[in-house]
């Protein structure tokens, strides 16, 4: 008999170089792929011939939840019933074989597309999935093969790389989603993308790739920028300085309106539709963030804080930047640290690096005062609030070294 697997040992369960099967008891198994995807079998004998069904992926199925439904067919084949061959039967009486690839495409497409905020995305898998998968489109999606996939591809898999591996997601994604549809038997099409680079199509050119962050002003230039900003008085360099003391970004700054500002209790709150994570973010009001919104001209509550020039329009990039342009025209005043002009977007930077050689504030409540992704889950599951408190402070702490005394540039 073999020992029971438990929750630990499910979890942590690591790829091997070829498939694997872990055997947890009573004809269930948990299968593992090399790429690590892991889903659970049942496995049983019927008229001399050992026959497996799907019970689903883990960790959507929980070992608990699969030694339930074990148990179930079990009893089934006890019964004398094939599972199996009962399964086939609901999926050709309600003709799932029939589906096509295009079908299972758009189905998978439509499923998915209203957590996709930008519509050209919906459009881009759309006409790349028909462009590149028009050979096997209508072939009936438990019969694609990664023989379909690997003819489709090789084409244009050097001439159009990054549109050719954008496309194999893609369609690994449908086939996943078929198989949990019960459309497709196999759910083997993970496994695909790494066969088919390793050793099926032409090796890439391996490219070395440098991130390119905004140019950044050293914090310690900053009072001194800020100096210089302060004797403009266009509407652009009252933009720029807001979105510096409030480290936002440049589209949340222009776009924010009378409504989203509530200057008694000191808060700038920016709805999730504006947001990049698509999360409400709380933006604390320094005093001097407070002081220039009521230096401007009041407005109505659907109006924008910073307006341009046509009725209902905001400022534009352009004018938030018309003021390091000005002052870097004859010579390059303001500069990072590799002699770079430096942009907007760099002050989130720069915010960043002041908090972190500066400040005593954990690295946590700078993230959330730039309204970036917990990209750690075991912190962001541990760390659900805003620390909105802790960025009050900070952000009064940064508008006060803002307007602090300015160092000697020489």
């Amino acid at each position: 008999m073999p020992k029971p697997l438990t929750q630990l040992q499910v979890k942590s369960l690591a790829p091997t170089d070829k498939p694997k099967r872990y055997h947890d008891g009573g004809g269930l198994y948990l299968n593992i792929t090399p790429n690590g995807a892991k889903s659970w079998v049942f496995r049983y004998m019927k008229d001399g011939k050992a026959t497996t069904l799907g019970l689903g992926r883990y960790p959507d199925i929980s070992l608990a939840n699969a030694r339930i439904g074990a148990a179930d067919l079990r009893k089934k084949t006890h019964l004398g019933h094939d599972p199996a061959a009962e399964k086939r039967a609901v999926a050709e009486a309600t003709q799932f074989k029939a589906l096509t690839f295009d079908e299972a495409a758009t189905a998978c497409i439509d499923s998915r597309k209203d957590g996709w905020k930008n519509a050209k995305h919906i459009s881009q898998w759309r006409n790349t999935l028909a462009t590149y998968c028009k050979e096997f489109s209508s072939k009936s999606v438990g019969e694609v093969t990664i023989n379909d996939v690997e003819a489709a591809l090789r084409p244009v898999w050097l001439k159009k790389t990054e549109t050719a591996t954008r496309v194999l997601a893609r369609i690994v994604s449908v086939l996943g989603y078929a198989h949990d549809k019960g459309w497709r038997e196999d759910d083997d099409a993970e496994s695909w993308a790494k066969r088919l680079r390793e050793r099926r199509l032409p090796s890439l050119p391996k490219k070395s790739k440098r991130v390119k962050h905004h140019p950044a002003l050293p914090f310690d230039q900053v009072p001194a920028f800020m100096v210089a900003l302060r004797n403009s008085n266009a509407l652009g360099s009252r933009l720029l300085e807001f979105a510096i003391l409030c480290a936002s970004r440049s589209s949340e700054a222009r776009e924010a309106t009378w409504s989203e500002v509530d200057l008694d209790a000191a808060l700038w709150v920016i709805p999730k539709e504006r947001m990049k994570t698509g999360i409400e973010h709380r933006v604390p009001l320094s005093a001097q963030a407070v002081a220039l919104l009521k230096a401007l001209p009041p407005g109505n509550p659907a109006d924008h804080v910073f307006p341009g020039k046509k009725t209902g329009k905001s400022l534009s990039d352009m004018t938030m930047t018309a003021f390091i342009r000005r002052q870097n025209k004859n010579e390059l005043k303001w500069k990072d640290e590799n002699g770079e002009a430096i942009t907007q977007h760099g002050f989130r930077s720069t915010f960043m690096d002041w908090a972190a050689e500066t400040t005593p504030y954990p690295a946590a409540v700078a993230d959330m005062a730039l309204a970036h992704v917990i990209s750690d889950k075991v912190r962001a599951a541990y760390q659900r609030g805003d620390l909105f408190e802790k960025r009050r402070a900070l952000t009064q702490e940064w508008a006060d070294y803002c307007t602090g005394p300015a160092k000697s540039l020489g």
